[in-house]
């Protein structure tokens, strides 16, 4: 195992309005066995109180620190994005190895961080590399399905030479910014990991902030369109969300959210050399998906 302080990293938290949650998310960083060099807390226009737990929280670390941004009226996920890039504005001149987004309604165990900077420690190639999560006391993505190859975005952390070299996050107002990280930094070479022996908390449902279920839905079902998923990976994913809750409903809903997309020819925000990265991808996990189902038919 690694020394403990083989690796540095800082942590950025874009958030708004998460009064309610980043207080266990403060606690939680606080308890690590390896605190961060430093932690840039970018306040987006928060108007509830996020702010002043922030500051009770600075009186007491010198290397939290926050950043507040003017209230915009405009609602996208590019907001993310806008609101890292402000705050990697501030670190991006020390001395460190890894960089982290890290979303303010998450939480985890005091080893959490220190983990994750072994696994860099150990392999140089590691670019990107989180956990798996749990939401509503379940585990979100079923690994017999999702690769652990995608590092979902409340939780990343970079390599610094993988983070400059992929151009960091990417704004984007229909999402997606965390999958684009991810894909980009695979197609260059580098290796991307969600280790399963761990996991975060996320207090928050997934991509429903501010919106109902039916329109996250059918903002996932757009957004696999625009980040270029293959016409059969995405009929595997509605017939896979018709097994789960809100079960046939939900699946229709994302239907329509990509069938919408590309009878509108909707632009993608990525290059075509990245889009037929992600679909060769895709059929790769496809085919190989099938072909162990078929093993194991033949073995029964």
């Amino acid at each position: 195992m690694a020394k403990r302080n083989s690796l540095e990293y800082v942590l950025i938290t874009p958030t708004r309005n998460e009064a309610a949650f980043i207080e266990m998310t403060i606690q939680s960083v606080i308890s690590q066995t390896v605190i961060p060099v430093k932690w840039i807390i970018v306040s987006d226009g928060s108007t509830d109180g996020t702010d002043d737990i922030v500051k009770h929280y600075m009186m007491q670390y010198e290397w939290i620190e926050l950043v507040q941004m003017p209230p915009r009226q405009e609602r996208h996920f590019a907001g993310k994005a806008y609101a890292f890039n402000r705050g990697y504005g501030v670190i991006k001149d020390l001395s460190y190895d890894i960089i982290g987004n890290l979303d303010s309604d998450v939480s985890f165990e005091p080893d959490f961080f220190e983990f994750l900077l072994i696994k860099f420690f150990n392999n140089p190639k590691l670019g990107i590399a989180g956990t798996r999560f749990i939401e509503n006391g379940i585990q979100t993505y079923d690994y017999h399905f999702s690769s652990i190859e995608h590092v979902s975005g409340q939780c990343q952390l970079f390599r610094r030479e993988c983070f400059e070299e992929i151009g960091g996050y990417i704004p984007v107002k229909g999402g997606g910014i965390d999958v684009i990280a991810v894909l980009t930094a695979r197609m260059n070479g580098w290796l991307t990991r969600a280790y399963t022996e761990k996991h975060f908390l996320h207090h928050r449902t997934m991509g429903t902030e501010g919106q109902n279920r039916w329109v996250a839905k059918f903002r996932d079902g757009k957004k696999d369109y625009t980040l270029g998923s293959h016409p059969l990976w995405e009929i595997c994913r509605v017939t896979y969300q018709a097994t789960r809750r809100p079960y046939i409903l939900g699946a229709l809903v994302l239907f329509l959210g990509y069938s919408w997309c590309a009878i509108c020819r909707m632009e993608r925000p990525i290059s075509k050399e990245l889009i037929k990265f992600r679909r060769k991808d895709q059929m790769h996990r496809l085919r190989k998906f099938f072909a162990n189902i078929f093993i194991f038919n033949i073995r029964k």
